[in-house]
């Protein structure tokens, strides 16, 4: 099932929200993240988000865990909305989140439901949602780390359709889909602006391709 955007308001927005913590993945105010949800806990999540809010908050581990349920978590994290949803043959659901806004998460609260659930304070990121125009970016040195990026990863990329993505739409799809560490991703999640994002990432991937030139002169 799939339903219209959701614009939200900030005073609308949920005090308490199911947690799903998941390292390496990362979802940004205005990007989309598609889930393969199958654990009974999660599942369990999805029809609570589903009867309520349809909100999820996703946030990161900031320690490798077995148990993602009992791991210490990052305390920022980002809030999406369910915005589409199929339920397979086999109990798994499908869903794909819309981030709204970034949050920090206060206390967590008990979750009788199986699922990890947290108060939020979302005071710090009210612009993710309050705020609109394109924000500058410096395109041509992000471009060109991105080809030195892709280019060291073997990734494959339709520069017409990336030379003509607009700003947020362009670094928030980009810092989702590389194949950056979890603790980057943290750091750019956590990154105040549109532009600090960028930058983030040029040094992210700076650090990277140096590292792979490094291991070349080395052989």
């Amino acid at each position: 099932m799939t339903r219209g955007f959701f614009d939200p308001k900030y005073s609308k927005l949920p005090e308490d929200i199911p947690l799903f913590p998941l390292a390496g993945a990362l979802l940004l105010p205005g990007g989309t993240l598609p889930l393969n949800v199958f654990e009974p806990r999660y599942l369990t999540m999805v029809d609570h988000a589903l009867s309520q809010a349809r909100c999820i908050g996703m946030i990161q581990p900031c320690q490798e865990s077995k148990d993602e349920g009992t791991a210490n978590l990052y305390n920022i994290g980002c809030l999406g909305r369910i915005t589409s949803f199929m339920e397979t043959d086999d109990g798994r659901y499908l869903i794909s989140l819309q981030g709204l806004i970034r949050f920090k998460m206060t206390t967590e609260c008990n979750h009788p439901f199986g699922f990890r659930q947290a108060r939020c304070d979302y005071s710090s990121y009210r612009s993710d949602i309050e705020e609109s125009g394109t924000e500058t970016v410096d395109r041509t040195r992000l471009l060109k780390c991105l080809e030195s990026y892709f280019e060291i990863n073997n990734i494959n990329a339709d520069w017409k359709a990336i030379e003509h993505t607009e700003n947020s739409r362009l670094v928030n799809t980009l810092a989702m889909i590389c194949p950056f560490s979890a603790a980057e991703k943290q750091a750019i999640l956590e990154a105040r602006t549109l532009s600090e994002r960028a930058e983030v990432m040029e040094t992210i991937m700076d650090m990277a391709i140096h590292q792979k030139n490094q291991n070349l002169a080395t052989q």
